[in-house]
C-alpha cells in the first residue's frame, strides 16, 4: 500500500512541478558551469547503493575542492544554491528516486556509505525499509549547516553526535512507522 501511494504522489508531484523543475534548471545552468542535477551514491534498503538525485547547490568541482559535509558558510555554494537549500527546493528531484523504487517518500534519510560503513550494526536495522525524502531527523537537523558551522570540529560533531542523533531517531521510526 505504501509503495503504491509513493508511485501515485511522486507521478502526480513530477507532473505539476515540471514547471518549477525548468525554471529551477535555467537559473542553475544561468548561475554557474556544471550540470543541473547532483548524483550521490548513497546506500538503500538492503545495502544497494544507488544515486540520490538533487538540484546541484554547489560549484561543478565541489567533491574534490572540500569536505564531504557541507557548512553554511561554505564557499563551495553557488547564490542560486543557498536558495535551494534554504528552501528545500534542491531535495524534490528525489521523487524521481522515489517513482523509481529507490526511496519513499517518508523513512530514515539515506546516508553515504562511508557513515554507513562506521555504523553498520545500526544500518542493519534501519535499512530493512527504503530510505526516505523526509523523517524525523529532517525535521530536528533542518539546519545542520548551520550546527555544523558552529562548531570547531565538523566532522567529528557530524560522527559523534548528529549522526547518532539521526540513526537513533531513525530506529524510533521504524518502531513507530504505519502508514498514516
Amino acid at each position: 500500500m505504501k509503495r503504491l501511494f509513493d508511485i501515485v504522489v511522486a507521478f502526480g508531484a513530477l507532473f505539476f512541478l515540471l514547471p518549477l523543475f525548468l525554471l529551477v534548471a535555467v537559473l542553475i545552468k544561468l548561475d554557474s558551469v556544471g550540470p543541473v542535477f547532483f548524483r550521490q551514491t548513497r546506500m538503500g534498503r538492503g545495502f544497494r547503493p544507488f544515486q540520490i538525485l538533487k538540484f546541484r547547490t554547489m560549484i561543478d568541482n565541489a567533491k574534490t575542492n572540500g569536505r564531504l559535509i557541507t557548512l553554511a558558510r561554505d564557499p563551495r555554494i553557488t547564490r542560486v544554491g543557498r536558495i535551494l537549500r534554504q528552501t528545500k527546493i534542491d531535495e524534490l528531484p528525489q521523487l524521481i528516486n522515489v517513482f523509481k523504487g529507490e526511496m519513499s517518500l517518508v523513512g530514515p534519510r539515506p546516508e553515504v556509505s562511508r557513515y554507513v560503513q562506521a555504523f553498520q550494526k545500526d544500518y542493519e536495522e534501519i535499512l530493512r525499509v527504503r530510505p526516505g525524502m523526509t523523517d524525523l531527523a529532517s525535521l530536528k537537523y533542518r539546519n545542520e549547516e548551520a550546527i555544523l558551522d558552529n562548531s570547531d570540529n565538523p566532522d567529528e560533531e557530524y560522527v559523534l553526535h548528529v549522526l547518532p542523533d539521526k540513526i537513533s531517531l531513525a530506529k524510533d521510526y521504524l518502531r513507530h512507522s504505519s502508514f498514516l
